[in-house]
């Protein structure tokens, strides 16, 4: 059985942070519904259509659910909305601030319609303060949390290359939901979660915070460097290719110098005995480091660095990491269906000893409406469905 087998989810979604919450619950065995609006579905559909005609940020994350198309500014649709939350165990959502409660689907509402129900909403900022209303979207949020200021070159502020707010709040909602469902076992009643994503994205600038707030100045950027260790991040080897490598230890430290740089007393050079000092003089350190590896080339660099126990890493692309022999000894790539055939889809990063996921396929624009329609007692012909409005926006 798998874990979640027999729990039902059912989810107002759009984007990255929820679909990533619920698409993970589905690996472990729940039924997500997925309601989309008519026609169109999710936006996220549409952002490209590079995988065969697909978006590739749909497909990554809307395997094993099922699509119920539903025009929620209908009474009609509301109506199987609410009979469908009767049955449910989660209802998540992410839409603009205050959809939902002008839908008649708060969490005050539901809390005392369903005891029962685990009820999770996804927002920018949270259900109250200033910033309620505000747009956010994850660049936006990489900004507000400092991400941006602290990421790039010196010169050049820089977001992450991947929608990492979305995912940090993603990430939070689905662990909360576990948590939930855990604590519902015990007191036989439902919960109400709040995940803003900027306070997500801010967990994750803990060190920083501490960094700046308790040592006066913020962490400066470095690009691929790192502003408070040293040496970490990337050196140019004889054949002009880069190898990452970081030094975390004095133990570290003085293999580095010994069995790499061949120079052991460089290890207790007053100007570099320490990581501190090595961040100090790193303009000092850079130039010695650089001589040495100018006489090699990378994969001499990448040797002497594992045998001498030196974390290092080559600098892959995305096609290298899609053919990663790691990837591949550990058998981590699967197959998915999907409206445009058979796709590659990797298995997600928690392995279970003896509990296998559930991978099943990418679901069609309201796919399973009517399949769902009729479990809950409802003809396709009671939709009444209208191109124009749209719940998820308004």
């Amino acid at each position: 059985m798998l874990p979640l087998e027999g729990i039902t989810v059912v989810s107002l979604e759009q984007a990255v942070a929820a679909p990533f919450a619920t698409r993970q619950l589905a690996d472990l065995g729940a039924r997500v519904i997925k309601i989309e609006r008519p026609n169109t579905g999710d936006f996220a559909r549409n952002y490209d259509t590079t995988v065969h005609g697909m978006s590739s940020h749909f497909v990554w994350l809307n395997r094993s659910k099922e699509s119920v198309c539903l025009d929620l500014k209908q009474e009609e649709s509301t109506i199987i909305l609410d009979k469908i939350l009767s049955e449910a165990d989660v209802f998540v959502q992410n839409l603009a601030p205050g959809a939902v409660d002008r839908l008649g689907f708060s969490p005050s509402v539901l809390k005392e319609r369903y005891p029962q129900l685990i009820i999770c909403g996804i927002s920018g900022y949270g259900s109250y303060g200033s910033y309620r209303d505000k747009k956010a979207y994850d660049l936006l949020i990489q900004c507000e949390a400092g991400l941006v200021s602290i990421t790039g070159t010196e010169d050049n502020p820089s977001k992450s290359g991947i929608s990492i707010a979305d995912i940090a709040a993603g990430m939070y909602a689905y662990t909360g939901i576990l948590t939930a469902l855990l604590a519902r076992h015990k007191t036989k009643k439902g919960t109400v979660i709040e995940v803003s994503m900027l306070e997500a994205l801010a967990e994750w600038m803990g060190y920083p915070l501490y960094y700046s707030d308790y040592g006066g100045t913020d962490p400066k950027r470095t690009g691929s460097s790192h502003a408070t260790i040293y040496p970490y991040g990337p050196f140019k080897t004889g054949d002009n290719k880069l190898v990452f490598m970081g030094i975390q230890n004095e133990r570290e430290w003085a293999y580095f110098c010994e069995e790499v740089l061949e120079n052991p007393e460089l290890a207790i050079d007053s100007q570099f005995n320490s990581n501190s000092m090595r961040v100090s003089n790193r303009d000092l350190l850079k130039p010695i480091i650089d001589n040495a590896f100018q006489k090699l080339n990378s994969v001499q660099v990448i040797d002497l660095l594992g045998k001498a126990r030196i974390a290092n890493a080559r600098l892959n692309t995305i096609n290298d990491l899609a053919n990663h022999p790691q990837l591949r000894e550990r058998n981590r790539w699967r197959e998915v269906h999907s409206p445009v055939g058979t796709l590659k889809a990797l298995l997600p990063p928690v392995t279970f000893e003896d509990i296998d996921v559930i991978m099943n396929p990418i679901p069609q624009v309201g796919e399973h409406t009517e399949s769902v329609l009729k479990e809950f007692g409802f003809g396709i012909e009671t939709l009444q469905q209208s191109k124009k409005t749209d719940a998820f926006q308004n």
